[in-house]
């Protein structure tokens, strides 16, 4: 169980921000856009690295699946928050980007030094 804290934990704030309403949410004026989907791919980005993590470290595939699935998921969620609307868009483009490019690089990294970040138990 230890192992899918940081998994959990990374669910349960992706989860809080998508629960406050658009009124609610702050305006970042030209860079609006740009930050909010930085941040998609961000928090997806950490959220898979976690999923990874949960795993043991070796399955890769799984810990991408496993994170689309959520944001899936949680694009459903927000269907059901004031002023919010689920964007296919933002799970197959920016959530799976991030989600990409961080296990791709936690995996170049790993071949560039040459053993684990994390032991396999």
């Amino acid at each position: 169980m230890k192992r899918w804290l940081p998994s959990l934990t990374m669910m349960a704030l992706i989860f809080i921000f998508s629960s406050m309403p658009s009124e609610d949410l702050p305006e970042f004026g030209l860079l609006d856009y740009l930050l909010k989907k930085s941040g998609h791919a961000f928090g997806y980005g950490l959220l898979a690295l976690a999923n990874l993590y949960g795993l043991g470290g070796r399955e890769t595939r799984k810990a991408w699946l496993m994170t689309i699935l959520y944001a899936i998921l949680d694009e459903y969620h927000q269907s059901f928050v004031p002023g919010r609307h689920p964007s296919v868009i933002d799970v197959f483009v920016f959530d799976n980007l991030g989600a990409f490019l961080a296990l791709s690089l936690f995996h170049a990294w790993k071949r560039w030094r040459g053993f684990p970040f994390y032991p396999v138990k």
